[in-house]
């Protein structure tokens, strides 16, 4: 765990709640990562963003160091994120939000407009794939690819086997390519990386 989480934590834990409002800025990303992927109705993401925190406010204070916090506030996103499907008795499969942000990195001068033009739809088929798989494979691939978690890490927030994550992550990642050249040709998908 770096320094500056540790001197977060036991500045929040000390009862300083500008030090809690900063945790919740450095943590909101993840957050929303973890819950707009599992809970597709959007007016309650928000309760459940909000349930996260509260969730973390509560359980700091035994918060024990054993772990890096973006795995613990993971893990509570990803449980309070289960509890919400199973209490409202949602299938684990269904059609989710794009994530616009996901165009930021195209937006370049650099880059001719039907190239960014071409990679936007790319990634945004990309992600309507992504969001017809079933809750934990694009759980995986989210924390995977675009919160930089390592496999241990996934496996302690999703409590699975070490094995199980790896075996999501690399079926997650056949179905999308399989999907992708299906509609693409190779030279569309090569633009995407360049």
């Amino acid at each position: 765990m770096n320094t500056d989480d540790v001197r977060l934590i036991k500045r929040i834990q000390a009862g300083d709640k500008r030090a809690f409002h900063r945790f919740i800025e450095k943590y909101q990303q993840l957050v929303c990562h973890v819950v707009f992927r599992m809970v597709s109705n959007r007016e309650d993401r928000e309760d459940v963003c909000q349930d996260v925190f509260l969730k973390a406010y509560q359980n700091i204070a035994g918060f024990r160091f054993e772990c890096k916090m973006s795995t613990w506030i993971a893990k509570i996103a990803f449980n309070t994120s289960v509890n919400y499907l199973q209490k409202k008795k949602v299938p684990l499969l269904g059609d989710h939000f794009v994530d616009e942000k996901s165009f930021d990195s195209f937006s370049s001068d650099s880059v001719l407009p039907d190239i960014v033009a071409e990679k936007k739809d790319i990634v945004t088929h990309l992600e309507k794939e992504m969001n017809r798989m079933d809750v934990p494979s694009r759980t995986v691939l989210t924390f995977y690819h675009l919160d930089g978690m390592r496999y241990n890490e996934i496996a302690q927030v999703m409590n699975l086997p070490l094995g199980t994550v790896k075996s999501i992550l690399f079926r997650a990642r056949k179905h999308l390519k399989e999907r992708l050249m299906a509609t693409y040709k190779k030279e569309e998908l090569w633009h995407v990386h360049t």
